[in-house]
């Protein structure tokens, strides 16, 4: 016989902050290994560190350049003439430096850091949805095994008593005490439950193969744990965010907001292309007719400029770039808000399907108390005769198919917990393995 999960009640505690790692709340240390080996070999949190220090080096590219550019010249000039071999060397060496730099009068280039750093900000926060997600999927992977595999157990058993009482049945049939259609009605209630078995067992292999991958791993070289759902505890307490403080930690919600604020400084960059550039540039150089001379025999010559450009006619491009970035912003602030909007709903559909939960629990384990306690009276009842053995085998087929369903019930109220966990944002704040690794942002 299969165990049964027990029912717990649960609280939800509001403003409390969740555990970095949220899924230690169901105490299970199979649990803790799936997650952990998922963090340390996902492809999907490596390809998302990566893109994080991609973008942190484009903050480095675009700080450049507000600063002065420095080069070192060199060249050889090989001169002919019909002049006079005195009056023109036939050739001249030069060494020395350049510099240039592009004055940000109308904050272009201000405005580009600022937009560089936003975009970081939403890749650091676009690895933290994807270390949420990751985490979540592996806890639900996790539960569908348990689920999967107390379901085929408990419909081993319903087949086990669907063979008994097509036998039975098949035997009173034979000896005149039963009508054909007995025989015919036991043999469907076989041929039903045997049909479900295949399903389950697909379902149990599919879920151990995305948890391997989920892990990084190809199915056939990792092996998967097979969960049990009494090695899981349901939590009992559940830190409940505030609607206010969310947005503050969904990081979903706040990679849109760090996306509306690079769209925001886009505008400005877009703005400033309409306006009159001024580059400064200067030389100072060394210049001989011999290479070593170039460090004690030499002429220096300097020079100092600035350049002044400014548009005059672009076809309207340029306007039309900053008008697209306004609707660019537009686009994303609607795109924020709905972002908001959508997480307030997610974590309101789970609360409700908590609660549901909860009810559905209270009436399946009632069920399963009832179907006992008459399993208990008709075997009591068939040791003295009162009853046969098909309803015996009834009586025992009712209280499985009972705790079958308040297992169900029980394995979807722990994923709905998850669910809701996640859909809070998990405390990815607070548990290293979310943050930039190798140098990203912090």
């Amino acid at each position: 016989m299969p165990t049964q999960p027990n029912s717990t009640d649960q609280q939800l505690v509001s403003g409390e902050d969740l555990p970095g790692e949220w899924w230690q709340l169901f105490h299970s240390m199979a649990l803790q290994e799936a997650v952990r080996a998922a963090l340390k070999d996902s492809p999907t949190l490596a390809a998302a560190n990566a893109t994080l220090a991609e973008a942190q080096q484009q903050i480095v590219v675009a700080r450049g350049a507000l600063l002065p550019h420095l080069s070192a010249v060199g060249g050889v000039t090989h001169n002919t003439s019909s002049l006079p071999a005195p009056l023109l060397a036939p050739t001249e060496y030069t060494l020395g430096l350049s510099a240039t730099y592009t004055l940000d009068v109308f904050g272009g280039a201000r405005r580009n850091l600022e937009q560089q750093v936003a975009l970081a900000e939403m890749e650091r926060y676009q690895l933290a949805a994807a270390y949420l997600t990751l985490t979540g999927n592996v806890v639900n992977e996790a539960l569908t095994i348990a689920s999967t595999r107390l379901q085929i157990a408990t419909t081993l058993e319903l087949i086990e008593s669907d063979k008994k009482n097509l036998a039975l049945t098949q035997q009173e049939f034979e000896v005149g005490t039963a009508a054909r259609t007995d025989v015919l009605t036991a043999d469907s209630q076989l041929a039903a439950d045997l049909t479900t078995l295949p399903l389950l067992r697909t379902q149990l292999e599919q879920a151990r193969d995305a948890l391997a991958v989920l892990t990084g791993h190809a199915p056939a070289l990792w092996p998967v744990h097979d969960f049990d759902v009494s090695e899981i505890t349901l939590p009992r307490e559940i830190p409940l965010t505030l609607p206010s403080q969310l947005v503050r930690k969904r990081p979903d919600v706040l990679a849109s907001e760090a996306q509306l604020h690079a769209d925001s400084a886009a505008i400005g960059v877009a703005y400033a292309q309409e306006f009159p550039s001024l580059t400064l540039s200067g030389t100072l150089s060394r210049e001989a007719l011999t290479p070593g001379a170039l460090f004690h025999q030499f002429d220096t010559l300097g020079s100092a400029a600035g350049a002044l450009t400014a548009p005059i006619f672009a076809g309207g491009s340029l306007r039309a770039q900053t008008q697209a970035a306004r609707d660019a912003y537009a686009s994303q602030a609607a795109t924020y808000q709905a972002v908001v909007i959508s997480a307030l709903g997610q974590v309101t559909d789970d609360l409700w399907a908590l609660q549901n939960d909860a009810d559905r629990m209270t009436v399946d384990q009632h069920a399963v108390d009832i179907a006992a306690e008459t399993l208990k009276l008709d075997q009591q009842s068939y040791l003295v005769g009162k009853i046969n053995v098909l309803q015996l085998i009834d009586a025992q087929r009712t209280y499985a198919q009972a705790r079958l369903s308040v297992a169900t019930a029980q394995v979807q109220q722990y994923q709905d917990t998850a669910g809701l966990l996640v859909a809070l944002g998990g405390g990815w704040w607070q548990d290293p393995a979310a943050q930039p690794q190798d140098g990203g942002m912090r």
